[in-house]
């Protein structure tokens, strides 16, 4: 057999980058417009329109010209103010990570922490806001991509709206794969972006703002002003009547207008259904074949990514070569706590097929046997295409 060169071609089945579509790659290809120019203004008007649509939010929505990273330091930056206390809620690397951010800018931080493979209960987060009333900021991560596990964002929404407090949530990397949208949970600062979900590179934030955050960021005398990490300064942005901060990305909102129109015009339920029958098939597969996933339950697992529990004895790091070398398959490593303890299967955009899943768990299995694991592939595969059937 011939081992895959570096350069060879791969199908790219990571928790993000993950595939563009090809109609979104052509879109990158379109004329880079001067952003001053009357039919750029006018394009990017439409483009915040359509991304409005598919947040379902009652305002316009914030794009920021950065991979969502920068959406989250921004929130950070510019709704915590030093008076606040906030309670971070932390169910993964991702969800801990944003306490550091949270700290930079106020001294007073809570936290909820779980185990990295359940999720944050509801109920412990009614607790802390019932023992602690000074809490003004919430901040929770939906789904924790090292870990493939979600969060229960409306209920925790619920709670803290109830409670008068600003809810932040990280969405990036389950918006597009699943039913969310800001208004739905609550949020007063929802960060996503279309380099997951949605099938585009990445380069942008989509950045959901309530009408109470607008003013609190406004009223904060700290929050960042003519910086990358202003969100106040990109409010009215998306008027074509009103200045751009600075350049924005021209080629990435190209790309993210087809992917708008791809996520729109397919219908976000079916969007989000074969996102679920990926997992579920993966899932399904990953049992019958005597491994285990991550999540402490099925219920809380991803239906974006699939993290499945590397065997005792497997160098983990090893098993992603195998996989990419033997089978053209590139799968992510765990992050922080979790490397070398998973192997993520990412069900994003494209790759939110169900034949994808069949091919995953070929090149996971054989890379696993490769280990020294004997494990029934044919039992795994015949099990995810018995959920793909029963769909049919």
């Amino acid at each position: 057999m011939r081992y895959l060169e570096h350069a060879d071609p791969v199908i790219t089945l990571t928790a993000g980058p993950v595939n563009a579509y090809p109609e979104v790659l052509r879109g990158l290809g379109r004329t880079v417009l001067y952003d001053y120019d009357p039919a750029f203004q006018l394009f990017y008007e439409g483009v915040v329109d359509k991304a409005q649509k598919a947040m379902r939010l009652s305002n316009k929505p914030v794009i920021l010209h950065g991979e969502p990273v920068l959406g989250l330091e921004a929130a950070a930056a510019s709704l915590i103010a030093p008076d606040d206390v906030v309670l971070n809620l932390a169910s993964g690397v991702y969800g801990k990570g944003f306490g550091y951010w949270a700290k930079r800018y106020s001294p007073h931080l809570l936290e909820i922490e779980v185990p990295y493979n359940e999720a944050i209960d509801p109920q412990a987060v009614a607790a802390m806001l019932k023992a602690h009333p000074e809490i003004t900021v919430v901040s929770v991560c939906h789904h924790d991509t090292p870990s493939g596990t979600i969060n229960p964002i409306d209920a925790i929404g619920a709670l803290v709206s109830a409670h008068g407090g600003y809810l932040i949530v990280d969405a990036v990397s389950s918006f597009g794969g699943m039913k969310t949208h800001p208004e739905d949970c609550k949020a007063d600062i929802y960060v996503t972006g279309p380099n997951k979900c949605l099938g585009a590179p990445p380069g942008l934030t989509m950045m959901g703002v309530s009408e109470r955050a607008w003013a609190k960021m406004k009223a904060n005398p700290l929050a960042p002003r003519a910086s990358m990490l202003s969100i106040v300064d990109w409010e009215h942005a998306w008027s074509r009547d009103k200045p751009f901060p600075f350049t924005p990305s021209v080629s990435e909102i190209n790309g993210l207008d087809v992917a708008l129109d791809l996520y729109l015009n397919e219908g976000p339920e079916a969007v989000w259904a074969r996102h679920a029958l990926t997992a579920k098939a993966m899932r399904a597969g990953v049992a019958a074949m005597g491994l285990s996933i991550w999540a402490a339950s099925d219920s809380i697992a991803s239906p974006t990514t699939t993290a499945v529990r590397t065997p005792e004895g497997v160098d983990e790091k090893a098993l992603r070569q195998a996989a990419r070398a033997r089978y053209g398959v590139v799968f992510s490593s765990g992050r922080g706590e979790t490397l070398g303890k998973l192997t993520r299967i990412g069900h994003m955009g494209p790759t939110a097929q169900p034949i994808y899943a069949i091919a995953a768990l070929t090149a996971l299995g054989g890379a696993m046997n490769a280990a020294g694991q004997k494990l029934a592939i044919g039992k795994g595969i015949d099990a995810a295409l018995a959920v793909i059937d029963a769909d049919a």
